[in-house]
């Protein structure tokens, strides 16, 4: 049996009282008796197209849905960020409250919708239009119940978080905004609350050189593929720890000209992953070394010195993912934990992924990544379905949990200010 650590009475306190609060269980009922038009709503956004570094219409929706719920100040940041401001009473902490609008799927890639019963299918039904869904869910909760928070609550829906993005959108979210808090709302499993952010390095590296004819130049130019040959082979027989666990793999390769040349160029994308910071940047250090002695090793191999008839490294960094972990006494973890012990479910996935919250986790920011409801499967291809069964629970969590951080006119805000 999986154990946890052990929550504060207080925030356990915290959370009953919150219960007890006819506001707050109206809030929670407002969730449960919206959710087919939340889940109409999914639908609606997940048939504007929105592939990173080009959500701007897909945001423009969300835009107009916060202002339509309430919100008078909402704004789109210099990265395209849509920023709402629910202001508190004042004196209270500044939560941030972010899902993200970008697929990993290209422009052209058809996106409607297909329903069958309470099943969804759509690229992007699940990563990340249920995550939207929850965030405009909660605006409502809380704008329709009549609730006053202490702190401001803002609802972000943020630029870049898939692929080459580089969580962008958090990132100046978290530069540029003064924040006490954090939490994402991406995956659908509601029992998932994330202690850690898992960093990552990304890399493009492209070996280069002449080139030259297969047989003519055979032996007088070096090859850019094997080269690469050389240099993945290292990399393949590099030990990482598993405990903070460590990865990398070279993900893309492409290269050459024909069969019978010598090839000129050759690229790679690398990725290397961990939970720890230092680790991630030790990797990195030996997966880079490894190019540098792979084309040495070629260079030697057929005895070239002159530098214009060399193979070289050119490396390029495409992505910059911190990683971080948060205390156990966290006070953005113990609400969600709380709050989930509050409507008797479980906490069934206490770990490390990489989300938006990797952010404000890595300047020690109080964040965590929270669910929408519901079940995604098969993300991240064409064939990715949402099945609508408890949707509403998403929600329900994160109404507590932001309410338990930011306080109330009857209970005092559990997140300290920065």
């Amino acid at each position: 049996m999986t154990t946890h650590p052990l929550l504060e009475a207080r925030v356990t306190e915290l959370l009953a009282a919150l219960r007890a609060d006819p506001k707050v269980q109206r809030a929670l009922d407002i969730a449960l008796e919206q959710s087919a038009m939340a889940m109409q709503e999914q639908v609606d956004v997940c048939e504007i197209p929105a592939p990173t570094f080009e959500e701007a219409e897909r945001g423009r929706f969300i835009a107009e849905r916060m202002r339509r719920y309430g919100l008078t100040d909402v704004t789109v940041d210099a990265v395209g960020n849509v920023i709402g401001r629910r202001p508190g009473t004042g004196d209270g902490p500044v939560l941030a409250i972010g899902a993200h609008l970008d697929t990993v799927f290209p422009a052209g890639t058809d996106v409607t919708v297909k329903r069958e019963g309470n099943r969804y299918t759509a690229p992007g039904i699940g990563d990340n239009c249920s995550g939207l869904r929850a965030l405009l869910q909660t605006i409502r909760c809380l704008n329709e119940a009549d609730i006053q928070t202490q702190g401001d609550i803002l609802f972000v829906a943020t630029v870049g978080e898939e692929g080459l993005g580089d969580i962008r959108g958090s990132k100046h979210l978290v530069a540029t905004r003064h924040v006490d808090g954090f939490i994402a709302i991406d995956n659908t499993d509601i029992g998932r609350i994330l202690q850690g952010a898992v960093g990552s390095h990304r890399y493009r590296i492209t070996i280069v050189g002449p080139g030259g004819h297969s047989y003519a130049h055979f032996g007088q130019v070096p090859s850019a593929i094997h080269a690469m040959c050389l240099a993945g082979a290292k990399i393949a027989k590099i030990e990482v720890p598993a405990d903070p666990k460590t990865t990398f793999t070279i993900g893309k390769i492409s290269g050459g000209t024909s069969v019978n040349t010598i090839a000129p160029s050759c690229s790679v994308e690398v990725d290397m992953r961990s939970i720890d910071n230092d680790e991630l940047l030790a990797l990195e250090a030996r997966v880079l070394a490894c190019f540098e002695e792979a084309v040495a090793e070629e260079n030697a191999r057929w005895g070239i010195e002159d530098d214009a008839k060399r193979v070289r490294v050119e490396k390029e960094p495409i992505g910059d993912r911190p990683a971080g972990t948060r205390p156990h006494d966290c006070p953005v973890l113990q609400a969600s934990r709380a709050a989930l012990d509050s409507l008797g479910k479980p906490l069934t996935n206490y770990g490390f992924s990489s989300t938006d919250a990797n952010a404000p986790v890595s300047l020690g920011i109080p964040a965590t990544c929270r669910s929408s409801g519901g079940f995604q499967y098969k993300s991240h291809t064409v064939h990715e379905y949402f099945d609508d069964i408890d949707s509403h629970l998403g929600p329900q969590l994160i109404v507590l949990t932001a309410l338990a951080l930011c306080g109330t006119a009857t209970q005092p805000a559990y997140l300290p200010k920065r």
